[in-house]
């Protein structure tokens, strides 16, 4: 494989991190294995990723580190109009850095979202964009439960949405794109709708295998009482008042429990309708732990509840099927997309009451059936092997740069020539 100069976008990027900072580092880890890698990313993450490779140097690997001028200093790196400016501001500093040495391809990694736009698009080379996420809409019917809180943020994100999709720049960005890549089926029929031409669906989410290999050998417990999980922030849009109400539903031996592992504004409310369908005895709400004892948790359970109404990813779905434990999840955004029919039971999104039934359904199957347990259980561990280890996402991406940038010389060679 011929070694290309490789430029990276990762706005997020972190080592030893989950969610998108950990997106932005594992890419990049692995992409340096095949080629030479320039990698713009803010000013905040500099201490943290210089102290790693002092301690881990990574060869051919160069990390420049854009800062906003002096009168943004004072604005969030979590704000939208950071990210935006940022991203203008990098696409000065990618241009001259594609002046001095040559660059064969870009690749804007994070933020994972499709409604803000990728000035390097711009570049005049080969540009990928994403995988990128949020084009995932809460189905209609589910807002009427949720908290003033949850209905201004759904309110607001729709607005964003449209809003960006409407600004000249993402849809440039779109258009000059030489594929895009969506995390679910929902974001890949909004890009279609911005003008995007070539595109495929593919999960951001990936492992390590050393973290794989350490999910595969949680045992699966075989003596205790059956526990189903679910793992995340007590939020509206995770739907957990969804789960905890067919739990309910469904009622199952008074031995069997639900575990919550996270914190968040839902948390009251949720253990509050716990207590009004008496199952507070039997839902524990555990709170936000370190990642150590949420793996903990998720090795004495036997099934993951993943409730999503709008996700663009879900790790720990992923997480779950690495251990061995089916998922019960929805047939919708991000999760509809990471988990296999052969790993999972997803649920069609129709109503609320549907949804409750159904999962109620899906736990009573998961309690009685040891069989159907073991079987997705084993499917999950080979699909997260097969597909979401980063070191095959990596070698996969790697050989896609590769293919871009044959295709572009041929087209240079062959202008009148069409595929």
């Amino acid at each position: 494989m011929k070694s290309l100069k490789v430029l990276i976008s990762a706005y997020a990027c972190k080592p030893n991190e989950g969610s998108e900072p950990g997106v932005g580092w594992n890419t990049i880890r692995e992409i340096v294995k095949y080629h030479q890698v320039w990698v713009l990313t803010r000013l905040d993450n500099q201490s943290v990723i210089e102290a790693e490779l002092e301690q881990n140097p990574i060869p051919n690997l160069h990390f420049i580190y854009c800062q906003l001028p002096f009168w943004a200093k004072s604005w969030k790196s979590t704000r939208p109009h950071h990210y935006y400016l940022w991203q203008i501001y990098a696409y000065f500093v990618a241009r001259k850095l594609n002046t001095q040495v040559g660059l064969d391809v870009a690749h804007h990694v994070t933020y994972v979202r499709y409604w803000s736009p990728s000035f390097l698009s711009f570049l005049p080379i080969p540009f990928i964009w994403g995988p990128v996420g949020g084009g995932e809409a809460l189905p209609k019917g589910f807002i009427k439960d949720f908290s003033l809180r949850g209905k201004i943020y759904e309110t607001l994100r729709y607005i964003a949405h449209i809003i960006g999709e409407h600004d000249p720049f993402t849809r440039l960005t779109a258009k000059k794109s030489t594929i895009v890549r969506a995390v679910s089926h929902d974001t890949a029929n909004r890009l279609y709708n911005i003008g995007v031409k070539k595109l495929e669906v593919y999960s951001a989410l990936g492992l390590t295998q050393q973290e794989i290999d350490s999910l595969n050998e949680f045992p699966i417990p075989k003596n205790n009482p059956i526990k189903f999980i679910t793992i995340g922030k007590l939020l509206n849009l995770k739907g957990l008042h969804l789960s905890i109400k067919a739990f309910a539903k469904a009622n199952l031996d008074k031995n069997i429990e639900y575990w919550i592992v996270g914190d968040g504004p839902e948390r009251k409310r949720l253990q509050d309708l716990a207590e009004k369908l008496n199952v507070a005895q039997r839902v524990k709400f555990f709170g936000k732990l370190p990642r150590p004892e949420t793996l903990s948790k998720l090795k004495d359970c036997h099934i993951m509840i993943f409730p999503s109404l709008h996700d663009s990813g879900g790790l720990a779905c992923v997480e779950s099927m690495a251990a061995g434990r089916p998922v019960i999840c929805l047939d919708w955004g991000g999760p509809a997309v990471n988990v296999s029919d052969k790993a999972g039971l997803k649920i069609p999104v129709k109503n609320p009451e549907q949804v409750i039934d159904e999962i109620s359904k899906a736990m009573v199957n998961f309690a009685e059936d040891s069989e159907l347990r073991m079987g997705m259980g084993e499917a999950g561990k080979s699909l997260v092997n097969k597909s979401y280890s980063w070191k095959i996402k990596g070698e996969k991406l790697a050989q896609l740069y590769q293919q871009i940038c044959s295709e572009e010389a041929s087209e240079v060679l062959s202008p009148g020539l069409t595929q």
